[in-house]
């Protein structure tokens, strides 16, 4: 039984056939693609559950391939750069990437990231219960993986519903970035604060002057905290 379909985007035909025989071996369903403007129609036609997408691709590279995937899917995104690229990870998370790794990679650091993704994603569609926060004028149901702002829904990637999800369910709570990146992303992401500081940011552009009743607070010198009102 496949555990899911993965679609990896590499022109490196050897990184595609490596990464292939170790997540087969692990259950999963592979489909390759050499070129970004292919993975775009891949994507399209086999509806993936993760995507493994390299940022230097001919046709479309992997900025324009995640804004085009961006623009109607929140799949789970993990981007591959060859070390001693140009690689901007505050851009590849504000277009909505949701980690990153860089070559030369331990396939067994890959897998784990892509187990804990998918697992993550799979406890959320079990509808055993509803999880839900509710706020004034604000609520963010992790069941459906939706935020819902002053009515209207709003198109969020799940990291950053997870991360909103994991403050407001501990309001008032300041929480470290360290801690953050520990119990929302789940693995160690070798302490990379700008990670939680660039998913705030975009959550503030959404949430900023919504309710007086509620906001998201740095705490300078600390981290962050959902801040509640009496």
């Amino acid at each position: 039984m496949s555990l899911g379909k993965i679609l990896v985007v590499d022109d490196d035909k050897n990184i595609c056939e490596l990464l292939r025989l170790y997540l087969e071996k692990e259950g999963y369903n592979v489909i390759l693609s050499h070129d970004g403007s292919e993975a775009v129609v891949k994507f399209n036609a086999l509806n993936p559950d993760l995507i493994l997408l390299d940022v230097m691709l001919p046709g479309l590279d992997g900025w324009q391939v995640c804004r085009e995937i961006r623009k109607k899917s929140n799949v789970p995104i993990i981007m591959l750069t060859a070390k001693g690229e140009t690689f901007d990870k505050v851009l590849g998370l504000e277009l909505g990437a949701d980690d990153y790794v860089v070559k030369p990679f331990d396939t067994k650091e890959i897998i784990a990231r892509v187990k804990a993704v998918l697992r993550r994603i799979d406890q959320n569609n079990v509808p055993v219960e509803n999880k839900e926060v509710v706020y004034d004028k604000l609520v963010v149901n992790m069941t459906r993986y939706e935020l819902k702002v002053d009515g209207k829904v709003i198109d969020t990637p799940p990291k950053e519903l997870e991360l909103l999800f994991h403050l407001a369910s501990n309001p008032n709570r300041v929480y470290t970035r360290d801690q953050l990146l520990d119990e929302v992303w789940g693995f160690e992401y070798y302490g990379d604060s700008r990670t939680i500081d660039v998913h705030v940011k975009r959550l503030r552009e959404k949430l900023e002057g919504v309710s007086p009743q509620w906001s998201l607070k740095t705490v300078w010198g600390v981290g962050y905290k959902f801040e509640v009102t009496e």
